[in-house]
């Protein structure tokens, strides 16, 4: 098959692009998880793919926006067959499915998802306030482990609306997996895992 060909060569040039240091705060194994970043460039689940070890690389989904992934064979072809994306409409009134529904149908078939509760990029420093999306995803599918990935230099390899990417040193820093705690309710949950986030910030790692 190519698919695996296609994602190896994909993996060898942005690592080599980037220089793509990565940093644990422990090991995993697969299993039921989210992976969530700080969103500045559309590269941004492409790095937390890649620097991804191979057995945890197979299980990974990055959930991505189907406006912007269905445009052009290219595109449809990498999300589709290379990626195997989670595609949601962002606009609610295009929709026709439950994203929620469609991530958690991603989970309990035992697949792990790669996305961003920023929901947008974020230009600035700093990380947005998250929406709710992470919250209802870890109510539903119970024993959800989350993990938080900082990526650092990114938005500058890839910045909005440039084509070509700049080779330049970048960093995802994984941290310590966490899961919602009983009791706790959504904005107790996001401000918790938006702490988590920010906390691998290099001021703060």
């Amino acid at each position: 098959m190519l698919e695996p060909l296609v994602a190896r060569s994909l993996t060898g040039f942005i690592r080599l692009l980037t220089g793509s240091r990565v940093f644990w705060s422990g090991r995993l194994a697969p299993g039921r998880r989210v992976y969530y970043g700080n969103h500045s460039s559309h590269g941004d689940f492409v790095l937390i793919w890649s620097a991804l070890p191979p057995t945890l690389r197979a299980q990974a989904r990055p959930v991505a926006a189907a406006e912007y992934w269905r445009r052009g064979a290219l595109r449809r072809y990498l999300i589709g067959r290379v990626f195997k994306g989670v595609l949601v409409e962002r606009d609610g009134a295009q929709r026709t499915e439950d994203p929620i529904a469609q991530m958690a149908a991603a989970i309990e078939a035992g697949d792990a998802l790669i996305l961003f509760p920023e929901g947008t990029r974020n230009p600035g420093e700093g990380v947005l306030p998250f929406k709710s999306g992470l919250y209802r995803l870890a109510a539903r599918c119970t024993g959800l482990e989350l993990v938080p990935v900082w990526l650092e230099n990114l938005n500058r390899v890839m910045p909005k609306g440039r084509l070509i990417p700049l080779p330049l040193l970048c960093t995802a820093r994984f941290g310590a997996p966490f899961g919602l705690e009983e009791g706790e309710d959504k904005q107790q949950f996001l401000e918790r895992a938006r702490r988590a986030l920010l906390a691998l910030a290099p001021e703060n790692a």
